[in-house]
């Protein structure tokens, strides 16, 4: 047995709640964290099949999970997972915000409707699940939302969903700060690319080839590179590491 697996038996169970949980990179994470130890809500926005298979996978490992579904643009919605969580599980330990959307368009008076379906999501969602976990969140706990290295390149038609995920970041770096005195850590991972139906759809085998080539690795990520960061900073060994943004992309950005 190693240190890490004696620390990690002897550790209390508990709770995390993973939003866009479902897919990609939350899926990952999902499994990830209930390999640690612990208890799992899978939260969805649409696709209660998928979330039932990561539940399922988490079940059949030995571990407890519950899927839950919301729209996290939705206040409502969002007090819902928690209380669900909670009643289920009890106590709120981390919680890993991850739910996101994906549409390209040009900073044009045309393009407002895509601006304000991905700010709709990927900010305001960010900002009440982030506003529901602070509230939560026991002492000693953790908060992780999920950005995007992409901030960096600025590449033509990302003006949204960079405007979005740079307004996350800045939520974390705030909200580390609202919450002193509590020792709940709040920070961020910004993965690259990573190969996922949301990053894959919409772009040619010749796209994908090239930004694979950008990282100094040459590859794109895959959902478990991320997931692994984020174990860190919801584990033990990351409790040192508080208002950050944690570039995971291979060298990308």
């Amino acid at each position: 047995m190693t240190a890490h697996d004696s620390c990690s038996a002897s550790a209390p169970v508990q709770t995390a709640i993973i939003t866009g949980a479902s897919g990609g990179i939350g899926r990952a994470i999902a499994l990830r964290l209930a390999a640690d130890g612990l208890k799992v809500a899978v939260h969805y926005s649409g696709n209660a099949a998928k979330a039932q298979e990561v539940v399922a996978a988490i079940q059949a490992a030995g571990g407890e999970a519950i899927s839950v579904q919301a729209d996290v643009s939705d206040a409502a919605d969002v007090q819902r997972l928690f209380a669900t969580t909670q009643e289920a599980f009890g106590a709120v330990s981390a919680v890993v915000h991850s739910a996101a959307v994906m549409h390209l368009a040009a900073i044009t008076p045309d393009s407002i409707e895509v601006f304000d379906r991905v700010v709709q999501t990927n900010l305001r969602g960010a900002f009440l699940v982030m506003a529901q976990a602070a509230q939560h969140v026991h002492a000693g706990g953790r908060i992780v939302a999920l950005s995007t290295s992409v901030i960096a390149k600025s590449f033509p038609e990302y003006g949204p969903y960079i405007a979005a995920k740079a307004g996350v970041e800045g939520l974390v770096r705030v909200l580390a700060n609202e919450l002193r005195g509590r020792a709940i850590t709040v920070n961020a991972v910004a993965p690259g690319p990573v190969a996922t139906e949301l990053f894959l759809e919409g772009k040619t085998d010749q796209q994908i080839a090239q930004l694979s080539k950008v990282p100094p690795l040459e590859r794109l990520g895959e959902p478990d590179d991320i997931a692994r960061v984020v174990a860190f900073l919801v584990g033990a060994e990351g409790g040192w590491v508080n208002a950050q943004v944690v570039r995971a992309n291979g060298g990308f950005a």
